[in-house]
């Protein structure tokens, strides 16, 4: 069994995979880590192996933690990778984004794959059909585009996202959902019809935080999968234990 830790900028997400397989996943607050990690590995305890990956300020003492019930590899741009990371600064790359490139790589092996992670930040990972990690882009997420607005302007009231009922906003609440929700779509939609224009049966996958919520509103038929980075981590895991 396998113990799969992603810090995110947010939350830290933990799962267990057996055989490939995740059987448990649970969301948790960075303080709670190290506690959580004991009772899961107690739970588990076949567990014999775990990966960790930080792009927030994990402590490092769940590491140590974790060493004390398991093999531990800590994700870093240095770490093995099935696919070629044909990224310009490799050691600039965020673990998250491989982890997500590696997830492509194994359900695509031999197509074009395009991941887009809607969480904090939206990230866009390509894959092509050459098992090449080619890059992609970064954009502030959807709270991220509600705070900026509120922050950094003296009258914007601070908004969840909400349901659009039309994309003509008629006050100024409707009119900042349909700034941030309408405009965050049509920017995905329009990246993706980008990438469709130069690689040919391109798949889409849509993951993150705020997946479900984008997903039913875009235009371009996607694979809409929340737990798609864990898969990744664990597939990572694998593939450094040889």
């Amino acid at each position: 069994m396998n113990l799969v830790i992603d810090a995110g900028n947010t939350s830290v997400k933990l799962a267990v995979f057996d055989k490939g397989k995740l059987i448990f996943h649970q969301n948790v607050k960075t303080k709670r880590v190290a506690r959580q990690v004991k009772e899961i590995c107690d739970h588990y305890p076949k567990i014999t192996h775990g990966i960790v990956s930080s792009v927030g300020n994990l402590d490092h003492k769940v590491l140590a933690v974790l060493a004390i019930f398991c093999s531990v590899h800590e994700l870093t741009p240095s770490s093995k990778t099935p696919f070629k990371n044909s990224y310009a600064t490799p050691q600039t790359l965020g673990v998250d984004r491989i982890a997500l490139a590696a997830a492509a790589f194994y359900h695509s092996p031999k197509g074009n794959t395009l991941v887009i992670d809607a969480g904090t930040c939206v990230t866009y990972d390509m894959v092509n059909d050459y098992g090449e990690y080619l890059g992609g882009a970064i954009s502030p997420g959807l709270h991220m585009r509600y705070n900026a607005l509120h922050q950094q302007t003296s009258k914007l009231p601070l908004l969840k996202p909400k349901e659009l009922l039309d994309f003509i906003g008629n006050s100024t609440q409707t009119s900042i959902h349909s700034g941030i929700v309408n405009g965050i779509c049509q920017e995905i939609d329009g990246v993706i019809e980008q990438y469709k224009s130069r690689f040919s049966h391109l798949t889409v996958i849509l993951t993150g935080g705020d997946a479900l919520f984008l997903s039913k509103r875009l235009k371009n038929t996607i694979f809409a999968d929340s737990k798609f980075l864990l898969g990744g981590l664990n597939y990572l895991l694998e593939y450094n234990k040889h």
